[in-house]
């Protein structure tokens, strides 16, 4: 057995280096995304209003525009709702935020800064709940993308408190917002740190405060080891429960600026409802953007971007879209009647 063991060493060894110096070579790799300019944002200057100037934005020099020419701009503490189809452009116009790529054309600015160049137009002030909408393929997630510094924009800027963030680092935008996505992403420990994970100087009293807040608490509670419980393949958690974990997360992180992306698709009605409530409670006082297929969960934004073919064809309130009697009214009244029918 002994020798058994020892040749599958050998062989198992050999593979193990290989992918060691591959990570490593991952891990040195360089930004593409360049930082001419340093701008230190510190938890006493930053505000969270997030601006974006006539931003265009693609994924290769010669491809087609995923958006262009979007303008629309998030006061402090506003949701701001997107949507639109899927491809639209709206986690692309969320992920260049942060700068998970860098803008074409156009700028971004956080707080009055530029966070780089872009096609397309929308404010969102701080504060303000923005939504993102429109049908498949129109540039939803996009939007989301260039927000968080994932692209480059074409030409344009994104600005985030008056701040272009070609001005920042990718770390600097990133560490500024807090995200809940519909991939829920969850590592191998314990309950404990994967909520405080990346953080530092969390105390048990406030992470139980924040799991209290999005209704996770209870069912922790439950569990054998309570928050030391390890996350494994013996302990099965539903969808809802790790949506809430991650929320919990995000409020722990306490950003100013937030992004929800399809949070609530892959859910009961029922456990759409808890998360929902858990939302609202992280959505208080910070600027969200959220990307949503069911439009009724996100009529009380300050702010929708209806988006079709990587354009904002329609910007405005829940009232102001359905009076205009344009394509989100449309969209609206077909999905409520779609609604009404299933029921």
């Amino acid at each position: 057995m002994g020798f058994l063991l020892m040749g599958a060493l050998f062989i198992v060894l050999p593979r193990t280096m290989v992918s060691a110096k591959r990570i490593n070579q991952v891990l040195d790799l360089h930004s593409s995304i360049q930082n001419p300019v340093q701008v230190q944002l510190t938890d006493e200057n930053f505000k969270g209003q997030v601006e974006f100037k006539d931003v265009t934005f693609r994924y290769a020099a010669n491809s087609e525009a995923v958006i262009e020419h979007v303008s629309f701009k998030a006061e402090t503490g506003q949701t701001v709702a997107f949507i639109g189809s899927t491809g639209s452009g709206k986690s692309t116009l969320v992920n260049l935020i942060p700068r998970f790529y860098d803008v074409s054309a156009g700028e971004i600015l956080v707080d009055g800064v530029n966070v780089q160049d872009y096609d397309f137009s929308a404010t969102a002030h701080a504060g303000q709940k923005v939504a993102i909408v429109g049908p498949t393929g129109t540039g939803k997630t996009t939007i989301v993308n260039l927000l968080m510094k994932f692209y480059e924009i074409d030409k344009g800027s994104i600005h985030i408190d008056g701040v272009d963030t070609k001005a920042m680092t990718r770390s600097e935008v990133h560490d500024a917002f807090s995200m809940v996505l519909q991939d829920i992403w969850l590592f191998e420990g314990t309950i404990r740190d994967n909520l405080i994970y990346n953080q530092i100087g969390i105390s048990d009293e406030r992470m139980m405060e924040a799991s209290k807040a999005v209704g996770i608490h209870h069912f922790i509670m439950t569990l054998p080891d309570g928050y030391d419980t390890i996350l494994d393949d013996t302990v099965t958690l539903s969808v809802g429960q790790k949506q809430l974990l991650t929320i919990a997360c995000a409020l722990l992180k306490d950003a100013s600026l937030l992004i929800l992306d399809e949070a609530t698709s892959s859910v009961d009605t029922r456990t759409e409802e808890l998360i929902q409530k858990a939302m609202d409670r992280l959505m208080e006082g910070r600027t969200s953007f959220v990307i949503a297929h069911r439009l009724s969960t996100i009529r009380n934004a300050d702010l929708i971007l209806v988006m079709k073919d990587g354009n904002i064809i329609e910007q405005g309130n829940y009232e102001e879209l359905m009076a205009q009697g344009g394509f989100y009214a449309d969209l609206y009244n077909s999905q409520f009647t779609e609604d009404e029918a299933e029921e």
